[in-house]
């Protein structure tokens, strides 16, 4: 198929017998069957046509090819003739402008030569004259016209860098040099004249001469410059190296600061004499400056190594506070052009910090830190990096910062030490139900201390003293943990003995067996708030200690073991208040346990022990949940832990009802449902404000206790016939362990024959385990929604309200 074609015939799986009979569907449709076949006999003739025309259509076209081919080779063959000629008249008209311009190139090339000639003699009459000029303005000492004289010489004798080979500009080149030379001793000889190394008794100032000997050093070899700059400024600094001699009073660290009111005066008495001396662009009172600053990092350095033993901390950072306050001073004075690379070490600007451990700290918990964050928001960090002159003589104290650390060591150990004292004196904080639990204000200074000794060994070091740092930080870190968060939780007492139902009625009226305090309960909320604070704060101070630490040394801190100290702590703390609430709820279950169900004659309110665990729980959970208001996601982990410690404890305690008739099964069953609908309602009890209990929670109990009141529907269930109660075991407990089956026969009262006769029907119709049986036995356990089982128990309760 070439072409589109909607033509029934040109189809591929063209039919004959369908054509046809498409053509003539009915027996009537034959009677046009002449008219049809005329049709087909023209279209056949009208295609035959077609290809007769097309047949004789091509016979011609290779004869017209043959012919386009034989003109386009004839256009061809013109086409190189016509450009051929052009080829031969261009060359003869570039023979023709050669022989026009050949005068006038000749030209050309003698007026640029003679135009070198004369700018060469020209510049070597300067160089001649210039020289000779030179050499007499250097006897005479005018150094004002030598400088300007010789740059021009300089210059001009560039020029004749390629005409060294001729014996005369060699020998004009080599005064220079030999000019340039004496020029140099000489102003080196003018500046010791006038600059003696014993000091200088000039009474009159600088003169003209050598200011004018200073313009003539810049133009001369670059070491002459700093050879003068080296010279005088060693001379300015010999009185000080004098003055502050090592076995000198005033050379020791609590008199330095006569080492910076000293180079003070200097500078002034420079900038009054010899200010003018100078080019501007020598930068001499920063070269000064900078040189005093070596000189005295290197006396402080040897100093400090002699006398070692008697560095006290307080003189150490008095030294580094006016040292660096004297950098800060040279920064706001100085551009630190002058600074050789490498000699300060300029770090990189820190990226803006979106840390809240100095900046931003909100919340309760950070009220104290509050009140300190003006002093964290002066930007001192961040501005070292703009000072180039930071470190440059303070560097000196760094190998000494072991004193510094030492005394945070020994002042942070007393600090702690004060806080045990405090506590010790002052006792728990004051439950206030108000405000929530509060953190403890000891935690707040420890690491407002914190902050302030990272600030400040910040601005001393950033190296290993900040490691040494973060050492003692997480050392005091885990003390703090352990002495006075872990050490101060109440301890738990277990009691044991007979309990009866009149012990459990007295304990309803309000006696206490083994229960925390109010004030214990506040104790440990507090302790709790506190350990998630110092979590979370420690958390910060690691970001921070890394940001303010060099790059390099960034790895070496790791706090991750004290952030893990202070969750073992909330854990603690988080099990003490579940042990306390479920050890009050102890002798409610035990007392359950211990009733006679099978003597209960009616179902009516719930019981007492019910009550008792409301009671209890009543008591404990508002105000727990008063006092982590704060830390409303450790109330939850509480409520959790709770609910999956009480609830099996219930379930092993029902198993211990025994044997219980059918009146007491149905009076537990209502007890069970009373209690699940107090723990599903826990976390917000007592509360004006009605939360709804987080989904994690409500799972848990609604699974638990779904499972409880499914234990006693099968303890209700009739025993017989035995096939079906072992079913409906089956279908509701979906528990295949015989253990569990046989304690609730004990719970119904069986006796041991019919026992065993019932464990061995349980065991063959169990059901094969299929490969998703865990999931499907854990469906079928929650199959009964607890809409469907309060719908159930409210028709129990019903039906109790007519007995009665």
């Amino acid at each position: 198929q070439v072409f589109p074609s909607q033509d029934p015939l040109d189809r591929a799986d063209f039919n004959a017998v369908e054509y046809i009979n498409a053509l003539f569907p009915t027996e009537q449709s034959l009677a046009n069957i002449d008219e049809v076949v005329n049709k087909i006999r023209l279209k056949i003739r009208r295609l035959d046509d077609n290809i007769r025309t097309v047949v004789r259509g091509q016979t011609n076209v290779g004869q017209d090819g043959r012919q386009a081919l034989e003109e386009a080779q004839k256009a061809i063959q013109q086409l190189f003739g016509k450009i051929k000629d052009i080829k031969d008249k261009a060359e003869k008209s570039e023979q023709m402008v050669k022989e026009i311009t050949r005068d006038i190139k000749q030209l050309d090339h003698a007026k640029r030569h003679l135009t070198t000639s004369i700018t060469t003699l020209n510049h070597l009459h300067m160089l001649a004259g210039g020289v000779d000029s030179l050499e007499a303005m250097t006897r005479r000492r005018q150094y004002g016209e030598v400088a300007n004289l010789l740059q021009g010489v300089v210059n001009v004798l560039e020029h004749f860098n390629k005409y060294m080979g001729i014996p005369q500009i060699r020998q004009l080149s080599e005064r220079v040099k030999a000019a340039q030379n004496e020029l140099g001793q000489q102003i080196l000889a003018d500046f010791e004249e006038a600059f003696p190394s014993q000091g200088t008794k000039r009474t009159g100032g600088p003169s003209n001469v050598l200011r004018d000997a200073c313009l003539v050093a810049n133009v001369l070899d670059p070491r002459i410059k700093q050879e003068i700059i080296k010279k005088f400024i060693k001379q300015h600094l010999s009185e000080y190296l004098v003055l502050f001699q090592e076995n000198q009073d005033v050379a020791w660290l609590d008199k330095i600061d006569r080492r910076y009111a000293w180079i003070k005066r200097q500078l002034v008495d420079y900038e009054e004499k010899y200010g003018r001396m100078f080019p501007t662009e020598w930068c001499m009172t920063e070269r000064i400056a900078v040189e005093f600053c070596h000189v005295t990092r290197a006396e402080l350095s040897k100093i400090m190594r002699t006398r070692a033993k008697e560095i006290e901390v307080k003189l150490l950072l008095f030294a580094i506070q006016r040292t660096t306050n004297f950098e800060g001073l040279l920064a706001k004075r100085f551009s630190g052009c002058t600074l050789a690379d490498g000699t300060v070490k300029k770090p990189e600007v820190p990226p803006p910090s979106t840390n809240p451990f100095l900046e931003d700290e909100t919340g309760a918990e950070a009220d104290e830190i509050v009140m300190e964050k003006s002093d964290t928001d002066k930007p001192k960090k961040p501005k070292v990096p703009d000072n180039p002159f930071h470190g440059i003589v303070s560097k000196c104290f760094e190998p000494h910062l072991y004193v510094y650390i030492e005394s945070q060591d020994k002042n942070l150990g007393e600090l702690i030490d004060r806080f045990v004292a405090d506590f010790k004196a002052q006792g728990p904080p004051k439950p206030n139900v108000d405000e929530g639990g509060a953190v403890l204000p000891s935690c707040a200074d420890l690491f407002v201390y914190y902050k302030k000794c990272m600030v400040q060994c910040s601005q001393l070091s950033t190296g290993e003293p900040m490691i040494a740092l973060t050492t003692i930080f997480q050392k005091y870190l885990r003390e703090y943990a352990w002495k006075i968060l872990s050490g101060n939780l109440p301890k738990t007492t277990s009691s044991s003995g007979g309990l009866t139902i009149t012990s459990l009625l007295k304990e309803k009226e309000g006696s206490e067996v083994a229960k925390f305090t109010l004030e214990e309960l506040c104790l440990i909320c507090s302790i709790l708030s506190t350990a998630e604070y110092c979590l979370a704060t420690t958390q910060q101070l690691e970001e921070k200690l890394k940001e303010k630490v060099d790059a390099s040394l960034m790895e070496r801190i790791n706090l991750t073991g004290e952030m893990d100290t202070f969750s073992v702590v909330i854990s603690n703390s988080i099990q003490l208040l579940v042990q306390d609430l479920d050890a009050a709820c102890d002798p409610a279950l035990t007392a359950m346990s211990k009733m006679q169900w099978q003597n209960v004659e009616h179902v009516g309110d719930q019981s007492p022990y019910v009550t008792s665990v409301i009671l209890h729980i009543k008591q404990n959970v508002p105000i727990i949940r008063d006092n982590l208001a704060s830390t409303r996601k450790y109330f939850t982990q509480f409520c959790i832990k709770f609910a999956n410690s009480f609830i099996p404890k219930f379930i092993n305690h029902l198993f211990k009802c025994k044997p219980i008739s059918m009146v007491g099964a149905e009076q537990l069953l209502l007890d069970a449902h009373s209690l699940k609908m107090v723990l599903l309602d826990l976390p917000s009890i007592g509360s004006q404000v009605v939360r709804k209990a987080p989904a994690s929670y409500t799972k848990i109990v609604v699974k638990g206790m779904t499972r409880a009141e499914m234990i006693l529907k099968v303890v209700m269930a009739p025993h017989e016939p035995p096939v079906v109660f072992v079913d409906n075991y089956i279908k509701l407990l979906s528990d295949c362990s015989t253990d569990t089956f046989q304690k609730i026969l004990d719970m119904k009262g069986l006796k041991r024959s019919e026992q065993s006769s019932m464990l061995d029907l349980f065991r063959l119709r169990l059901p094969a385990p299929p490969p998703g049986g865990d999931s499907a036995g854990s469906l079928s356990l929650s199959a009964p929604t607890p809409e469907q089982e309060s719908s159930r128990i409210r028709k129990l309760e019903k039906l109790i309200k007519k007995r009665l």
